[in-house]
């Protein structure tokens, strides 16, 4: 008989609606059962992709004994990480202060007021290996909770009490700088990995957040040691088995320092960063390898990770059939079959398949040496083998569409939507690729006319047609900011509109009037044990990092003096964090690196006849500090009436009017000079 998981919508929760554990989803159902019982709550929490997770299940969760047990002396609870962040927040950090690391599954035996006291991540079901089996675990915190209970609830108290005080004390207000950008990029330049990119060893993790930090430092500074650690490590990953050479897109992170072997999970997060960071590298360098990645990876989503409706997907499993990465590995017969002997041969030398293999006796597809290198090994010309290599590929991938495929988590989060729509209209404005735009507005659409409660409020997850669950604040603040790079992909107005209608919800509901900064969830949220600060980039950026840049770029663009206060003052209160962890801090220095400046509003009225060329320079050049707006005619959003005040076309003419902390220059007038003021404050590479 399948539990109550049966009736979420959430894919992680229903992967365990056969077990035979009585799950709760998290709710007062379950909260008013542990508190009228007195019996202590299991917590676990994890999500659709994550392989642990599904060892867990199989080896505990559908073990008859250890269901038995948990039934018996626990309500248990099933939670979603990506549904619930808000809580996997709290209860990470409690783990994480009770063992010193952390992970998923996440494991936590709480009070019936909530109150952590006892947690771990992945137990075996029984004791190897050095570590204690689950069922040892569950007979343990059942005999303390009767014979030590009060010894239980003063750890539980004192311990959250910790978190309470740890999430309050995110906050110490000091001056930031310049010099604050230029210490992170010391510290990343003492972490970078100079033979295979990125930072640190194994595992290895993108940094995109980083990498686009690194790339606003170089432009600053134009050390070109600076920008090759960007180049480099976008050039070892593209090149590496993270990035999937058939399908486009990046794996999650690599287990080794060179790229080679992923963990196979595809998240939309990881893919949405990198795409815009390879976007931004290319704007920089005019690299055309980096624009092509930036097109493979949003190519991958729009077919692969996009739902008919519009938003896009959340993630595909690491696992086939079973086993890791299995979908994606290949033998030397299964190439020769597809390809044929000689063409099969030479792709396999290419990409370093051969009858050892480089991963459990089958081969990740990667580049050992770039094409251009691989054709003179091979005595080819490197257009020639370019060509016929990516007609190998297609074919290759059309076999591969036939296996089974890994397990897709379909549900739709706004802050990742956000992250994704960012990309689409970062990419499509720079490429001047118009579908991919086309898709970010559709997207942005979707969220507005599916995702919101009546009252406008934004809700924060949708499946198959039901939207659910109160916003957290990178939902509103990762939604915003791409919604502002959407209106400088397409200056409709409209997104303005919908982009200060989010941002004042973030003043309103999240903002802390008397520290500064923003709560993860809103003032009228759930009451949960403490009310946690997001600052700390992990996977994905901070809320308060995100908050913070988009209230940057839009108080540029609308002279919102309180948008732009409230982001300093979150800055000023993170300065412990980025001068002592900066490499934990990305997204906060990219809008202290706009805050620095020195940053512009670009103000273009345009005229007859059309200049599309200003718009295509525009686009293509990296000009980080700066927002753009355009009329032609007369606007619609009030918000922008401000920065189109008084600026008036003269003629058929197109103007642009350079604006610096809300003074302007004088207008260039034309086209051509238009582009010589494009040149002197951005040069094109």
């Amino acid at each position: 008989m399948p539990n109550r998981l049966a009736h979420e919508s959430s894919p992680y929760l229903l992967q365990h609606a056969q077990n035979p554990v009585d799950w709760y989803p998290w709710g007062t159902e379950a909260l008013e059962r542990s508190q009228r019982e007195q019996k202590p709550i299991f917590l676990s929490i994890g999500y659709s992709a994550c392989h642990w997770c599904h060892v867990m299940e199989h080896e505990s969760f559908e073990n008859p004994a250890i269901a038995g047990a948990l039934n018996e002396h626990f309500v248990n609870i099933k939670v979603d990480r990506e549904e619930r962040p808000d809580l996997d927040q709290i209860y990470m950090t409690a783990v994480q202060a009770m063992t010193g690391r952390g992970g998923w599954p996440m494991s936590v035996f709480l009070t019936p007021d909530m109150q952590p006291f006892f947690g771990g991540t992945y137990w075996p079901p029984t004791g190897r290996m050095g570590m204690p089996g689950f069922d040892h675990v569950i007979e343990a915190v059942n005999e303390a909770w009767h014979q030590r209970r009060d010894q239980v609830h003063e750890q539980a108290r004192q311990l959250t009490a910790h978190l309470t005080q740890a999430a309050g004390a995110v906050m110490s207000p000091a001056p930031v700088g310049e010099k604050t950008l230029l210490h992170a990029a010391t510290m990343l330049e003492r972490a970078f990995d100079h033979q295979h990119g990125g930072f640190g060893g194994a595992p290895k993790f993108p940094h995109p957040m980083d990498l686009r930090l690194l790339l606003r430092v170089w432009r600053r500074t134009g050390r070109e040691g600076v920008l090759s650690m960007v180049t480099t490590t976008l050039s070892k990953m593209a090149g590496g088995g993270i990035y999937d050479h058939l399908g486009g897109g990046f794996h999650r992170y690599s287990v080794d320092a060179r790229w080679l072997v992923p963990h196979f999970e595809k998240m939309l997060y990881d893919n949405a960063l990198l795409a815009g960071c390879a976007v931004e590298a290319y704007q920089a360098t005019g690299d055309a390898d980096l624009a092509r990645v930036a097109r493979e990876t949003c190519d991958f989503v729009l077919r692969e990770m996009t739902d008919a409706e519009g938003g896009f997907y959340s993630t595909q499993d690491a696992d086939s059939e079973g086993h890791e990465g299995k979908f994606y590995v290949w033998s030397p017969d299964e190439i020769v079959g597809v390809l044929g002997p000689e063409r099969g041969q030479t792709f396999a030398r290419v990409y370093d398949v051969s009858a050892e293999g480089n991963f459990e006796g089958q081969n990740i597809l990667n580049l050992p040496k770039t094409l251009t290198q691989a054709a003179a090994v091979l005595g080819r010309d490197p257009l020639e083998l370019a060509e016929r290599l990516a007609e190998d590929r297609a074919r290759l991938l059309a076999v591969r569409s036939q296996r089974v495929k890994p397990g897709l988590d379909d549900k739709v989060l706004v802050s990742w939507n956000g992250l994704m729509i960012d990309a689409l209209a970062l990419a499509g404005a720079a490429l001047d690729e118009p579908r991919y735009v086309a898709a970010a507005l559709k997207a942005a659409d979707f969220i507005q006319q599916k995702m919101r409660r009546p009252d406008g409020r934004l809700l924060h997850a949708w499946r198959q047609g039901q939207a659910k669950l109160p916003a957290y604040l990178d939902d509103y603040a990762c939604l915003a900011n791409s919604l502002v790079t959407l209106y400088e992909a397409t200056f409709e107005e409209r997104l303005i509109d919908m982009a200060v209608e989010l941002a004042d919800t973030l003043l309103e509901q999240f903002l802390d009037r008397e520290h500064g900064g923003f709560f993860y969830t809103a003032a009228d949220h759930e009451s949960l044990i403490t009310r946690q600060k997001d600052i700390h980039d992990a996977s994905v950026p901070s809320g308060n990092g995100m908050a913070a840049t988009v209230l940057m770029r839009l108080g540029a663009l609308c002279g919102r003096t309180d948008y732009l206060d409230a982001a300093g003052r979150t800055l000023e209160g993170c300065a412990k964090l980025l001068e002592e962890m900066p490499t934990a801090a990305g997204q906060l220095l990219l809008a202290l690196d706009f805050k620095v400046g020195p940053s512009h509003e670009l103000a273009l009225v345009a005229g007859q006849p059309a200049a599309p060329q200003v718009l295509r320079e525009l686009r293509r050049r990296f000009w980080p500090n700066k927002v753009a707006a355009l009329r032609a005619g007369r606007g619609h959003s009030p918000h922008l009436d401000g920065l189109f005040e008084g600026k008036s076309l003269e003629g058929d003419q197109w103007m642009l009017y350079l604006c610096q902390g809300f003074a302007c220059q004088q207008p260039a007038i034309g086209a051509e000079a238009i582009l010589a003021a494009f040149e002197q404050h951005a040069p094109a590479p």
